[in-house]
């Protein structure tokens, strides 16, 4: 009987001889990459990634069961049409850092399934939200354990398929003072980076301004950080506020704000990062009833700006 996972597998390891583009290595600078949930929140797959491709995005942060269920060939095809990468998806584990130990490590069969299908569409990158708080009774110590536990397993199984994991700490206040939360567990660029180090080799940092500069993070920082931790970038602005008073659909345009993201594109410059940057503006900045292409394009052009105004190298399509 051939199962489901034969099945695909099968169809992975013919993808080979399927012949389309595939995307290269950002060898020239960063591209940007759109994230269809903060600028194109209306479209669904696959007019997400045709969207991007139209108004001249070089990536798309794409929507990992859609993708899946469209199968391997049609995802490639679709991808070598418009030309465009798929930059990096969400990890697609449930409750991969909560629940009961057995429960997660049954999952990680079907985690090895999924990260076949990425990496044979030519996506080597998943995320994962790191959680800013420890659930209540437990410390900073036992959380880091636990989690530094399911991230070695989850690294393990992705290595397999030549993939990388970024993990997303929260900067802002509001995420390490939640009703019925714990301890403060990790929350800025540098402990982020530990954790990843004594995770894994293929595991790093989704690195988003606005959690860095909410989190008191510095462009020494950035200096202070391996190019090969840095998995993926987001960008947004803010304004002058009260930590206290800050929610994290405050975002503005990139340009708009008080972030230093000149300092901020120089610096990743400077240690070489060359991937996907994604403008994710969450909240009124783009409203829902703006048409999705003229958000994509008014986020696209901001982002642009000051990559432009900071002097870095950016590749177009």
């Amino acid at each position: 009987m051939i199962t489901r996972r034969t099945l695909l597998l099968r169809t992975v390891a013919s993808a080979g001889a399927f012949a389309v583009w595939k995307p290269e290595p950002a060898q020239g600078g960063m591209f940007i990459s759109l994230p269809p949930w903060a600028v194109a929140r209306k479209v669904g797959w696959p007019e997400q990634a045709r969207l991007a491709a139209r108004v001249g995005y070089g990536g798309i942060d794409w929507a990992f069961g859609p993708a899946k269920a469209a199968g391997v060939d049609a995802t490639r095809a679709l991808l070598a049409e418009l030309k465009i990468r798929p930059t990096i998806t969400n990890l697609p584990v449930q409750g991969a850092l909560g629940g009961e130990e057995l429960a997660f490590t049954s999952r990680l069969p079907q985690l090895a399934e999924d990260a076949a299908f990425a990496s044979a569409i030519g996506c080597r990158n998943f995320q994962l939200v790191l959680p800013a708080a420890a659930p209540a009774g437990q410390s900073k110590e036992e959380r880091w354990k636990v989690v530094r536990g399911r991230l070695v397993a989850i690294a393990d199984v992705l290595a397999k398929h030549d993939m990388r994991l970024g993990l997303e700490f929260l900067g802002p206040l509001v995420f390490r003072t939640r009703p019925g939360s714990g301890v403060p567990f990790v929350w800025t660029l540098s402990e982020t980076v530990k954790l990843a180090s004594d995770s894994g080799p293929n595991v790093g940092v989704t690195l988003d301004a606005w959690h860095w500069y909410h989190s008191g993070g510095t462009v020494a920082d950035i200096h202070a950080t391996s190019v090969s931790r840095i998995v993926h970038v987001h960008v947004s602005d803010a304004r002058e506020m009260p930590p206290e008073a800050v929610q994290d659909n405050m975002r503005l345009l990139p340009g708009e704000g008080i972030i230093d993201l000149t300092g901020f594109f120089r610096a990743l410059e400077k240690v070489g990062y060359r991937g996907g940057v994604a403008p994710e503006t969450i909240g009124p900045r783009i409203p829902d009833a703006m048409p999705p292409e003229e958000s994509a394009r008014l986020a696209l052009a901001a982002t642009a700006a000051v990559m432009e105004k900071a002097g870095v190298r950016r590749q177009g399509r």
